[in-house]
């Protein structure tokens, strides 16, 4: 099974919430093992255990044992992810819930083998939306916030959100007052599954916020981040992602890679072996791309490209492109300026 991840614009609007009810940023980086270059892309995938260290770390720090739920209820889904912005696009609540089961894994990647996590479950007693995470009592913060957030979110759309009631499969806390304050329904303790029912009559609710257009550029890019997302479950796609933030640093190494990812040198050496793969490969075949990617755009220097693939000199990077391509980067940035000019004169 996969490890599960969080997207970094989770990890973000949690530490500046914190931050902003009190704790230290270096502390709550600390506390949770991540740097401030994993936050810079949103999309950017953190270890499941760093977010959990960092809500943890949150609760600890601000004095607010509910943090959880108060996250929920104050950061914005569209303010840390794409799909966020896409419920606001859908036309109706149902096909917003719709959505959200099908892209919840861009926000909190948890492995069902290929299964949604959020799905609508009509039952006698009503309509609910389940959320089906494994283990959830291991981590029952998630289920405050995700909860919370949903509640919140119909005050955002200008209108209330359709729950009826809420049950949890974890005890009641002894902030269960705040439970009350923040959704305003029956709350059910120690239950069966952690699920919400919602009125079915404002299932057909417009929404529409946006532009039908919206919708299908955010679908677009949310479904290139989801085949994103398959690729990185491989020890190579991981070990890549580690490395983009990281190559400019010059300290693009397996042990600090291996440290990132919480394994022992060794042991990441041999999980690249079995997919038939070196740290050494993956490194050099990451730089090869953003180096073509660069000069290709024609927006980046030589000298800049050698520093942002990572290496330490321009006579190193030129070396390497021979190596690469028999071309030096000069010649592969000449080329792509003549390319770019058959285009646009076959174009006029």
């Amino acid at each position: 099974m996969a490890e599960p991840t969080v997207a970094a614009g989770f990890a973000r609007g949690l530490i500046d919430l914190a931050v902003k009810r009190g704790a230290g940023r270096a502390a709550l980086l600390a506390a949770s093992g991540l740097t401030e270059a994993d936050l810079e892309d949103q999309d950017h995938r953190i270890a499941f255990p760093r977010y959990v260290a960092l809500m943890r770390g949150a609760k600890t720090l601000t004095h607010d044992p509910a943090f959880a739920l108060h996250f929920g209820e104050e950061v914005d889904l569209r303010e840390m992810s794409i799909v966020g912005l896409l419920g606001q696009a859908c036309e109706t609540v149902r096909e917003a819930f719709v959505q959200l089961g099908r892209y919840a894994r861009l926000a909190i990647d948890v492995d069902l083998g290929g299964a949604d996590r959020m799905v609508l479950v009509p039952r006698e007693d009503g309509l609910w939306l389940v959320d089906r995470r494994p283990d959830p009592n291991d981590f029952p913060e998630l289920t405050e916030s995700g909860f919370a957030r949903m509640a919140a979110s119909g005050r955002r759309f200008g209108t209330e959100m359709p729950l009826r009631e809420v049950h949890v499969t974890h005890e009641a806390p002894p902030w269960r007052a705040e439970y009350d304050r923040i959704f305003g329904v029956p709350v059910k303790f120690g239950a069966e599954w952690n699920a919400v029912r919602i009125d079915p009559a404002s299932m057909d609710v417009r929404l529409a916020l946006q532009p039908r257009y919206v919708f299908g550029v955010l679908s677009e890019r949310a479904d290139a981040l989801l085949a994103e997302l398959e690729r990185t479950k491989t020890m190579r796609g991981r070990v890549e992602a580690l490395l983009l933030p990281m190559l400019h640093t010059g300290e693009a190494s397996i042990q600090a890679v291996a440290a990132r990812l919480g394994l022992s040198r060794q042991t990441l050496y041999r999980r690249l072996k079995a997919e038939g793969a070196t740290f050494e490969a993956v490194l050099d075949d990451l730089r090869h791309k953003l180096a073509l990617h660069y000069l290709g755009g024609r927006k980046v220097s030589v000298n800049e490209t050698a520093y942002l693939t990572g290496f330490s000199d321009r006579a190193a990077f030129s070396r390497a492109c021979k190596r690469w391509t028999g071309m030096g980067p000069a010649a592969l940035r000449d080329r792509a300026l003549a390319k770019d000019g058959e285009g646009r004169g076959q174009s006029i």
